[in-house]
């Protein structure tokens, strides 16, 4: 299955460092000026690690780290490493949100891709936005790329529960409001939630897309769940680098392997890990730079029928320490090839098919990864619903949310924005119930900007303090796959562009009903019309920098929201020399 090409060849970073001209001496000798002996630029692969780290980005603190080992590797396979910093987008950080600069940073780095001589790249990821990103731009420019993750946290611990990062961040918030604790013990817990190196031990965003990567084999087997501090993470670095040389040489590429099949795998496989709504959005986005027709319907035609086997926060109760040793992600992968819901045939970067890395694994814990018949649910796979309130689809994790509010038909409690939101919440005075459907309007990627991970507003206390600890919310924005709760997010087309969630109004009634795939507002469809045509925009619009390009540019949720000058066709990977 191996892809191969003629070796050996002339690459890419030959067109810099190759010959006696005046330019070349001009690129290759500005080099040496490091120490690098001359025999380094006779032709071997050189690879960028493209490296994400950041003391700003807490998730990826450690990747300088395991970069020195990715460089081992490609020393080791005779290929010539030059790390190189790239733009790292942190959710913990970014403000308003670090979707807002997902598109910059793919951008950024696929010109940094392109603009230098680099004849394959390492992409060192951690934190969630860092792997889409990375993964869009490897896949416009098209060079050899593979992924290398920095890995989850060690777990957590407090009073001697079990502590998931994010998970339990919303759960404590909850119950300070609802008088269930002091805020001293939620400081206090605040010291346990964080305690190594490494992103959220939860399935979050970040495990669920380093998943993803796996997943759509453009990390080597196995990379997905191995914590940040343990041993074998930096052994996976240096394999890792070993790897992308001989990548180079059999030139095997983002658009060999990031396939519709390949696409598929992915989807099934966030499916049966109960991974983040997030991954919605970024493998739509992924699957535009590589050209694939990738849409809604996809997600829930192949995630319909899949059921959740991993027991993990946030719809489980283990974390990503356990999974890993349970056998993590290529368990999982191979139950999904027993159950006739893999493409086996998949190409991955090691050169071997999907099916030939995870054959032979074992299941070492059932109670991490369960049987099928002992699933969290049956059917996991993310809900896309559709209606008059959500004409182009709004999306639902049915492993997170409460069963008996799959189906529910509640009074619509209004907020205009996240701002409004947090106003009036904590109003004992707000006119609202459990049986109530909260719903908050322009948070989509025009609408924060940047489609922030809001869309799981926190109960009233006035219904938290009954004991509730769920309702029905409704919005156009995200939530950290860290969360849970009956939540539809995505709600396209969003409100800041006049879409029917602009036009809800408090007291109107609404219906989910999941089962059947339906978001419905009850009025007719000639009052829909009539608001619709009567809404105006209320928001502030930016007028310069990235932010003006993102509001101008920005597609909706529905398609990725990628800038849309960036999607289609894959440009050239050789940079024009100006010497």
């Amino acid at each position: 299955m191996t892809k191969k090409a003629e070796w050996p060849r002339r690459l890419r970073s030959q067109e810099w460092y190759g010959g006696t001209s005046r330019d070349v001496i001009y690129h290759r000798g500005w080099m040496k000026n490091q120490g690098y002996p001359h025999d380094l630029f006779d032709g071997r692969p050189v690879i960028g690690i493209l490296n994400t780290w950041s003391d700003m980005t807490p998730c990826n603190g450690h990747l300088r780290e395991l970069a020195e080992k990715v460089k081992a590797g490609v020393w080791e396979a005779g290929g010539f490493p030059m790390e190189v910093p790239v733009f790292s987008a942190s959710e913990n950080t970014f403000r308003p949100t670090a979707m807002m600069y997902r598109n910059l940073a793919a951008l950024a780095i696929e010109e940094t891709i392109r603009g230098q001589p680099m004849d394959g790249c390492v992409l060192l990821v951690g934190c969630d936005k860092t792997t889409p990103s990375l993964l869009m731009a490897a896949a416009s420019v098209d060079l050899p790329s593979i992924v290398v993750t920095g890995g989850p946290m060690l777990n957590g611990y407090f009073r001697g529960e079990r502590v998931g990062s994010g998970t339990h961040l919303w759960k404590f918030s909850e119950m300070v409001k609802a008088g269930e604790m002091t805020q001293a013990e939620f400081l206090e817990a605040e010291a346990s939630m964080s305690r190594s190196s490494g992103t959220c031990n939860t399935m979050g965003t970040a495990s669920t897309m380093a998943s993803m990567a796996e997943a759509l084999g453009m990390a080597l087997s196995g990379n997905a769940a191995i914590p940040g501090v343990d041993s074998r993470r930096k052994v996976m670095a240096q394999l890792t680098g070993r790897r992308i040389v001989q990548m180079v040489k059999d030139d095997l590429k983002p658009s060999d392997i990031m396939t519709k099949d390949a696409f598929e795998n992915a989807i099934r496989t966030n499916a049966a890990i109960g991974g983040s709504t997030n991954a919605v959005i970024h493998l739509l986005a992924m699957a535009g730079r590589v050209g694939i027709d990738l849409t809604l319907d996809d997600w829930d035609r192949c995630g319909r029928n899949v059921p959740t086997i991993v027991n993990l926060m946030p719809s489980g109760k283990y974390l990503m320490e356990e999974f890993f040793y349970a056998g993590g992600l290529p368990v999982v992968i191979k139950r999904l090839g027993e159950a006739g819901l893999l493409h086996k045939d998949a190409l991955t970067v090691s050169g071997e098919t999907m099916w030939d890395e995870v054959k032979d694994v074992i299941n070492w814990n059932e109670d991490v990864i369960l049987p099928a018949e002992k699933a969290l649910t049956q059917s996991g796979g993310i809900v896309v619903v559709r209606g008059n309130l959500a004409p182009k689809g709004a999306v639902l994790k049915p492993s997170a949310a409460s069963p008996h509010l799959l189906t529910h038909r509640g009074r619509a409690v209004v907020f205009e924005d996240i701002d409004d939101y947090k106003a009036k919440i904590n109003d004992d005075n707000l006119d609202i119930d459990e049986t109530c459907i909260m719903v908050m309007k322009n948070c989509g990627p025009k609408g924060y900007p940047g489609m922030a991970e809001v869309g799981n507003m926190g109960l009233p206390p006035k219904v938290l303090k009954k004991g509730i600890t769920d309702m029905v919310r409704i919005s156009d924005a995200r939530m950290s796959g860290t969360a849970y709760g009956t939540v539809v997010l995505h709600t396209s087309p969003e409100a800041a562009v006049g879409g029917p969630l602009a036009v809800v109004k408090n007291g109107d009634m609404i219906e989910l009903d999941v089962p059947n795939r339906r978001l419905h507002l009850d009025i007719s469809d000639a009052e829909l019309a009539e608001r619709l045509a009567a809404w105006e925009p209320h928001h502030d619009l930016p007028t310069s920098g990235y932010a003006f390009l993102h509001q101008q540019h920005v597609e909706g949720a529905d398609t990725g929201a990628d800038l849309d000058f960036l999607k289609g066709c894959r440009g050239s990977a050789v940079g024009k020399d100006s010497h």
